[in-house]
């Protein structure tokens, strides 16, 4: 493959429009460039996640399959009608989800969010994700958009919970919970 981008800028998008991947121009305030735009915007901060030090045992590599994983779904957001993302990478983050999990003690009460360095990179990236995921919705709303993508970004965001949780305990050792009747 040659130089995929030799210019960096192109001057394009001084109008207020941007290319999309089969070449039409839209708006750049589209639901379709909020979509793949809030879903590049996660991407990037599981980037300063995987650049804390010392993760949990497993999450560097969870993590980066994500970003490859997050990459593709930009790719089909960019791409009308283009389909990336399948049954098999929701059923991943599943399986995922479930085996961090399994060592964690059962919640009785809401966490928040902190924990330590990376565990509160992981909170933000969780919201972040719940943004991409409603970002998407809204583009559903107005265009087809594959199913899958919609449960992926819904189980990613559970997932980065539980790895907020895994986070806080391997750094802290503990989790921060929410007191509902506290004073003042």
């Amino acid at each position: 493959m040659g130089n995929r981008l030799s210019k960096i800028y192109t001057r394009t998008g001084d109008d207020g429009t941007t290319g999309l991947g089969d070449g039409t121009r839209v708006r750049k305030d589209s639901e379709r460039v909020e979509a793949f735009g809030t879903v590049d915007e996660l991407n990037s901060v599981l980037g300063m996640l995987l650049a804390q030090p010392a993760l949990a045992a497993g999450v560097a590599e969870c993590l980066t399959e994500v970003q490859h994983q997050l990459f593709d779904l930009g790719g089909e957001l960019c791409i009308p009608g283009h389909v990336v993302l399948a049954a098999e990478q929701v059923e991943w983050l599943e399986h995922t989800l479930d085996a961090f999990n399994a060592d964690l003690p059962p919640l009785k009460e809401f966490i928040l969010p902190g924990g330590g360095p990376a565990a509160a990179v992981c909170h933000l990236a969780r919201t972040v994700a719940r943004r991409a995921e409603r970002r998407v919705w809204t583009l559903a709303r107005v265009e087809a958009v594959n199913p899958h993508a919609l449960q992926y970004l819904n189980r990613l965001s559970d997932l980065l919970f539980v790895l907020s949780r895994v986070l806080a305990r391997h750094e802290r050792g503990s989790e921060v919970l929410w007191r509902h009747e506290r004073t003042g």
